[in-house]
């Protein structure tokens, strides 16, 4: 069976908040298309809250 690939929003969000956890800046989005910036962006502000809230151990 092939393997499908994820949605590319879906990765967009899911490598926001990999950078987000890891303390990248927000200004370092790969993305230039609208939604899949706005989904990096989302992931990353998500990540950045649960960094802030202890969620995460750094």
């Amino acid at each position: 069976m092939k393997r499908q690939k994820r949605d590319k929003l879906t990765r967009a969000h899911s490598k926001g908040y990999q950078a987000g956890i890891t303390g990248r800046s927000k200004d370092n989005c790969p993305f230039q298309e609208t939604e899949a910036r706005s989904q990096w962006l989302g992931g990353w502000r998500e990540a950045f809250t649960d960094r802030q809230t202890g969620l995460v151990a750094r």
